[in-house]
């Protein structure tokens, strides 16, 4: 019994290896998102200016690492040699593998740092951020790296991805899990738990990894006694150019050359303002549009369902990708989100059910589309291949550059959310008596200030930031032009390139 359960692991499809790297890294990631904060205001009692400078340089540094770290793992593929390719697929996906397989565990222990106080708050805060952050950065550039590596057909990235999103669904159940230990008085149930999770995910990027690395080992193997057979047979040609090395400024030259990267990071940094604006603004959403009006177990399930939901849509999105391609798809999304968002405006907020359902699924559709874009960056990862005659696709570096133009967004969703609150309605949320400075009408009672302006601030705020979007959002998307007969060309180049015969003399045998 116990010989034939490893056999069954060892055959795993390298499909459902890739989607549980997914679960191993939501399965901390959404706990964090979650308690973090709390902890360090609640538990550990953080100052106000410490709080403020440790996000202030983490943001800096959040921006930062992505092409960081891309450049350093992904150099090494923008050379361009005139006498062939040196690196082989399986070559390239192993050293994605050997970065998870030290990340992984590395992410686990960075995740442990922050639910017990070992420094003054102040810096330990700073510490745990720029450190968790470093390593799932590593974990997360490499993880989304793989997509582009593993495959290059439309529909095995979409596999790919979709048991991604099914294992993130899955991990995201963590979040439900903690509530029943989480205690601000007594933090050690919640520190066990943290562990146990911690303990899993170490496990899991270890086990996984190693999986699929005797899977790719072999192919590499029997790449390099297929290389070792053809310098044989080749003639070296003395016209033959040396190699070029690309710099970084040369790298970003050639993106910004990059029409469709350009246009694509334009929509998707609306993509991140919005995603994160909801994710924002959520409870205050709940509180002043919905507190009164529906049971506080009603406002939970649409708070739980806003984490699990996104990733189970994905999988139905992904279907309709295979179908329809990603183009399309996205495209719909956006004038769905176009469509409610008008639909919301027009009923107003009275209507409560309407008003419930426009909520969940103004965060669910918006998570799903962030979701579906990976496989547009993998579309872009072929492209850059293709235009610039990589030796290797540089997988992870082009992720890490669109997070770069990208996360900016993180940052403007709560600034610009909370000034436009305060700008129309007077209301700051970093005041305690910020209810005493709402503008209300002459006359109006005090009492029905929450139903009357900043009840009809919170509902345009709700339903004007998703139209702005949506419209910015199709405007850019329109001029993407890498779709159609355009990716497919681009994919069936790449495809074959690996399998042409290098344009050599052959010495006669």
């Amino acid at each position: 019994m116990g010989l034939r359960l490893v056999a069954r692991v060892l055959h795993l499809p390298t499909a459902v290896l890739y989607g549980s790297l997914a679960f191993f890294i939501s399965v901390l990631h959404n706990v964090f998102l979650l308690y973090y904060v709390d902890t360090f205001v609640s538990v550990y009692k953080i100052d106000k200016l410490s709080f403020w400078i440790g996000e202030t340089i983490f943001l800096i540094w959040n921006s930062l690492n992505d092409p960081l770290f891309g450049w350093i793992s992904d150099r090494v593929f923008l050379n361009t040699k005139h006498s062939g390719v040196d690196i082989s697929a399986p070559e390239v996906v192993l050293k994605r593998l050997k970065a998870l397989s030290r990340n992984g565990p590395l992410f686990a222990l960075s995740f442990l740092a922050f639910w017990v106080a070992w420094a003054h708050p102040g810096l330990q805060f700073l510490l745990c951020l720029c450190l968790y952050d470093s390593f799932l950065t590593m974990v997360d550039l490499n993880h989304n790296a793989l997509l582009a590596d593993l495959a290059v057909s439309a529909e095995e990235r979409t596999s790919l991805n979709f048991h991604s999103s099914l294992f993130s669904a899955i991990g995201s159940l963590s979040v439900f899990a903690s509530y029943t230990v989480w205690n601000k008085e007594d933090f050690f149930s919640f520190r066990i738990f943290c562990v146990l999770l911690a303990g899993v995910s170490a496990v899991g990027f270890t086990a996984s990894t190693w999986l699929l690395r005797q899977r790719f080992e072999a192919g590499a193997k029997l790449n390099q006694e297929q290389e070792s057979i053809l310098k044989g047979l080749y003639v070296d040609e003395p016209s033959a150019g040396p190699e070029k090395r690309i710099t970084l400024m040369e790298y970003i030259r050639q993106l910004m050359r990059h029409r469709n990267f350009l246009w694509f990071v334009s929509m998707n940094l609306v993509q991140v303002f919005h995603c994160h604006f909801n994710s924002n603004f959520f409870p205050l959403f709940l509180e002043h549009l919905l507190s009164d009006r529906i049971s506080m177990s009603t406002g939970s399930f649409l708070l739980g369902i806003s984490y699990i939901a996104p990733h189970l849509n994905n999988m139905y999105f992904l279907k309709m990708c295979q179908k329809y391609g990603v183009y399309s798809v996205v495209r719909w999304l956006f004038l769905v989100k176009l469509g409610i968002s008008v639909l919301m405006l027009v009923a107003g907020p009275d209507q409560i059910y309407l008003l419930c359902i426009f909520i969940a699924s103004n965060r669910v559709f918006t998570e799903g589309t962030c979701k579906l874009l990976n496989l547009v960056v993998t579309d872009l990862v072929d492209e850059d291949f293709v235009l610039n005659g990589r030796k290797q696709a540089a997988s992870a570096l082009l992720f890490g550059m669109v997070a770069l133009v990208t996360k900016p967004g993180q940052t403007f969703a709560p600034l610009i959310g909370t000034w436009l609150l305060c700008f129309y309605t007077g209301y700051d949320i970093f005041q305690r008596d910020a209810m005493n400075n709402v503008n209300t009408e002459p006359g109006l009672a005090s009492g029905k200030i929450l139903t009357s302006t900043l009840r009809q601030g919170c509902f345009y705020l709700l339903v004007f930031i998703p139209i702005t979007c949506a419209v910015l959002q199709l405007l850019a998307w329109s001029h993407f032009t890498l779709r159609g007969k355009r990716l497919l060309a681009v994919k069936s180049y790449r495809q074959a390139l690996p399998m042409n015969v290098p344009s050599r003399d052959i010495k006669t045998i």
